[in-house]
């Protein structure tokens, strides 16, 4: 199946599933916010993830012998860490072991590092990745023989080698990996691709309603980087609606291309997360001056939360530490 044909379905089930429920459109969704229903929402949607993180632990468990890796890729801000962190978790429920890799102690040393159009250094690309040794490591590691992951010095630009980074993969072990580039076939020329299960994790919706239909996951995905990066990176509402058309470039270079490699779909969406994020994201907003070149996707961002109700303190102390929203507004404790 396309992964074309598995985005359709998986935002075809969720509309399914928000019909089945009574709440699919924007004003029925507020109907539900302003009648005091936002903690039973929220719980639902809770409810409702965990069965999917569940549902693909299931195949990765019934794959197990074959596919020892799991590699995990989708567009910025899908909630990619928390849910390969509940997958996990899910995995250990059925007595797999998961142990991770963090394919960011891969990149070439900075000599190496290709440049872009501006002379600048391209981290996104994957020549920037040290594919030759990611490549015979996942091999020996498959063949059950022991390796010693490298550490990237981010600020010298290195690879470093520490001996209590040593790594093997018991039978009832599999690796985890996420990252820009985990879906590319070329990422992993080397390796056996019938022993890689691929997770994609995107964030769509089905809410029709508002100035436009409430299922754009380029806006909420922004919505939800910008709440986070102000809380935790420092970076200011404006920078990141600045940079936004350049992550979006390395998604359609980087990440769009390769979903086809897809064995499943993960919606990571709730119907109660643009409720939560106007909460956070509109003073933020607000805070972008008249003057700034920001300053009109800014107003748009208000503009597409404006006939949104926001959630309440007390219902947002009800998102539970293990949600996926939890990433982008904090407490999370995965």
């Amino acid at each position: 199946m396309a992964i074309a044909s598995k985005i359709v379905d998986a935002r075809r089930e969720y509309a399914d599933w928000c019909s089945a429920i009574g709440i699919d459109t924007l004003q029925k969704l507020v109907a539900v916010l302003e009648e005091g229903q936002a903690i039973p929402l929220i719980n639902l949607c809770e409810a409702r993830q965990e069965r999917k993180y569940a549902g693909i632990a299931n195949q990765i468990y019934w794959r197990r012998k074959k596919s020892r890796i799991v590699m995990m890729s989708g567009p910025s801000s899908s909630g990619k860490t928390s849910s390969a962190l509940r997958i996990a978790q899910q995995c250990r429920v059925l007595g797999i072991m998961p142990k991770v890799i963090e394919l960011d102690n891969y990149f070439v040393e900075r000599d190496r590092t290709p440049r872009d159009s501006n002379g600048e250094y391209d981290f996104e690309c994957l020549g920037a990745m040290d594919v030759d040794l990611l490549n015979s490591q996942l091999n020996d590691l498959l063949a059950g023989k022991e390796v010693v992951i490298p550490r990237y010095n981010f600020k010298e630009g290195k690879q470093e080698w520490d001996e209590s980074r040593r790594m093997t993969l018991s039978p009832n072990e599999i690796l985890f990996m996420e990252g820009i580039h985990a879906l590319n076939p070329a990422l992993t020329p080397a390796v056996d691709h019938s022993r890689i299960f691929n997770v994609y994790i995107s964030a769509l919706s089905a809410i029709k309603g508002g100035i436009k239909v409430h299922g754009s996951t380029t806006d909420k995905r922004l919505l939800r980087r910008i709440v986070r990066d102000s809380r935790v990176r420092g970076i200011t509402p404006e920078d990141n609606i600045l940079r936004w058309p350049s992550v979006r470039r390395g998604e359609t270079l980087n990440i769009f291309p390769y979903e086809g490699n897809a064995d499943v779909v993960f919606n990571s969406s709730t119907l109660y997360d643009v409720p939560l994020l106007k909460y956070y994201a509109e003073p933020l907003l607000y805070g972008v001056k008249e003057g700034s070149p920001a300053y009109r996707k800014a107003q748009d961002l208000i503009r597409f939360l404006e006939p949104v109700t926001a959630l309440k303190p007390a219902e947002i102390a009800a998102i539970p530490p293990t949600s996926i929203m939890r990433e982008f507004i904090g407490g999370q404790t995965l």
